[in-house]
């Protein structure tokens, strides 16, 4: 009689439980199309949502309390380190750049000089950590950031949208990509 049971899978046979990541690039407009996207989601769909909006390093953003109002996930502002979980809507901190990679967030100090472009920034790590895993919103904005990041999320395999355009109050960014 065999001890061996065949009903346990061996460590590399079990299934990778990393979240599907969704990551929300938004700017000029973006708070109505963010309000209306959470307000139907799910809050168990088992996703991580992160919101990447371009915001001022001198303002404090009020953006967690408002959309805490429109979903039952938790809302949160990113600190460095902090691990990625499932059910949860992470926003980007004002005067940081985002970036994902091994399960957890890294913050970087934006540069008070030059163009910088977070959407972009946090799109390309994230099709770099999570593949096919990885999915991009592009919402209403000016400008094209979000549309080297989308490119570097499709070449992944991963999936992307893009709010369409008539429906954006700023057409720029969702044009773009």
């Amino acid at each position: 009689m065999s001890t061996e049971s065949s009903a346990m899978p061996a460590a590399a046979e079990t299934p990778e439980l990393t979240p599907q990541i969704i990551a929300i690039g938004a700017s000029a407009g973006g708070l109505e199309a963010l309000e209306k996207l959470f307000a139907g989601l799910s809050s168990q769909s088992g996703a991580t949502f992160v919101v990447i909006q371009h915001l001022s390093p001198d303002h404090k953003s009020m953006m967690n309390n408002l959309l805490a109002r429109h979903t039952r996930m938790a809302v949160q502002i990113v600190e460095d380190g902090m691990p990625v979980q499932a059910n949860q809507v992470y926003l980007i901190p004002p005067g940081a750049i985002m970036r994902v990679s091994s399960g957890q967030f890294h913050l970087s100090p934006k540069s008070p000089h030059g163009l910088t472009l977070p959407i972009d920034i946090f799109f390309t790590t994230l099709s770099e950590a999570y593949g096919p895993k990885a999915v991009g919103v592009v919402l209403s904005g000016t400008g094209s950031d979000g549309t080297r990041g989308a490119v570097a999320i499709n070449a992944a395999g991963g999936f992307l949208l893009a709010q369409d355009p008539e429906q954006a109050k700023f057409d720029g960014m969702p044009r773009s990509v």
